[in-house]
């Protein structure tokens, strides 16, 4: 959800980076500019390890050779976070044989309240194939760092708290490179499209 301009970060940084990568040629010259050198690779994402939703140890390496589909969220977000993952889920579920190739992640921005056992009972909602990640907040917070996620608590009434966060989800590839990215307002359909289309 957004709430301040700030969460807009991601979108604009994703944003520049392909602007970036539209510019690349291999061999042509842009006039005035010369050949360009830009490769066209985002730097987005990389190695994690955090702890899934049945407490055990789990690195990105362990999905080496599968893609990736992530989304950064809090168990306690009111309205975002359940309906991309439920964008999510139907997606895959349109996708046939295809799903076994992409596993749904979903990494905590709230790790003080989305422990192992409360990640566990929030994603049975959305299907048995969701990996959820969790770890100290230092750990989150460096994972948060390389996926350019925007994330920060917001104090509520009562001594609550919520998170204004960016609300991305992230294609990443059998290598742990960026493949795609989308954002929340995507339907299932056109997800599971492009989707088949990139894997």
């Amino acid at each position: 959800m957004f709430k301040t301009k700030e969460a807009l970060i991601p979108y604009l940084l994703l944003a520049a980076a392909l602007a970036g990568g539209l510019l690349w040629h291999e061999s042509e010259m842009v006039p005035g500019l010369g050949r360009t050198v830009t490769s066209g690779q985002i730097a987005v994402g990389g190695p994690y390890a955090l702890t899934d939703q049945d407490g055990k140890p789990r690195t990105s390496s362990d999905f080496h050779g599968k893609y990736q589909l992530v989304y950064f969220g809090y168990t306690f977000c009111p309205d975002v976070c359940p309906t991309t993952l439920a964008v999510m889920a139907a997606a895959l579920d349109k996708m046939g044989v295809d799903q076994n190739r992409i596993v749904p992640v979903f990494i905590t921005i709230d790790p003080e309240r989305d422990s192992p056992a409360v990640l566990k009972k929030y994603l049975a909602a959305f299907g048995p194939r969701f990996v959820g990640l969790t770890g100290a907040p230092q750990q989150i917070a460096q994972v948060e760092k390389e996926f350019r996620v925007y994330a920060k608590k917001q104090p509520m009434a009562g001594g609550n708290y919520g998170m204004d966060h960016s609300s991305v989800m992230y294609l990443m590839g059998p290598d742990g490179r960026l493949v795609g990215f989308y954002d929340e307002a995507m339907q299932p359909e056109d997800l599971a499209k492009d989707l088949k289309k990139k894997i």
